[in-house]
């Protein structure tokens, strides 16, 4: 797994620029990072990345990773993703108008467990 895959996605693509350029990406703009990143890089890498953002800590990075990583965070759909982007001034979908930007499930092939952890939460749901 790599960066180069993470790039394959214009939503990634555009959180990697704007931290490699040290841009402050937000709250939100870090969660959904480390929700699809973990899936691609390792955690040294995640936590290398996040760190890029001027006003987010070695410490707050791990604290992040590990915190998505134990509670199995899903990567964000594009709904929710938007809802995030509304609690911030950091744009993390650059072309909300465009229906089809920012799904995330649509730009990148995630490991099978993901889309099985899915499934089972929206069966769980129905049965409730």
């Amino acid at each position: 797994m790599s960066v180069q895959q993470l790039r394959e996605s214009a939503t990634m693509a555009h959180l990697l620029d704007a931290l490699e350029h040290k841009q402050d990406i937000g709250h939100y703009g870090r969660l959904v990072f480390a929700m699809v990143a973990r899936h691609f890089l390792s955690e040294a890498e995640v936590v290398k990345h996040l760190r890029k953002d001027p006003d987010f800590s070695e410490s707050e990075a791990r604290a992040l990773y590990q915190q998505v990583q134990e509670r199995g965070y899903s990567p964000p759909s594009r709904e929710r993703l938007l809802e995030f982007q509304k609690q911030q001034d950091f744009p993390i979908c650059p072309n909300p108008d465009n229906p089809d930007a920012c799904n995330v499930y649509k730009e990148l092939t995630f490991p099978e467990e993901v889309y099985e952890k899915i499934s089972s939460y929206h069966e769980q749901k129905v049965s409730s």
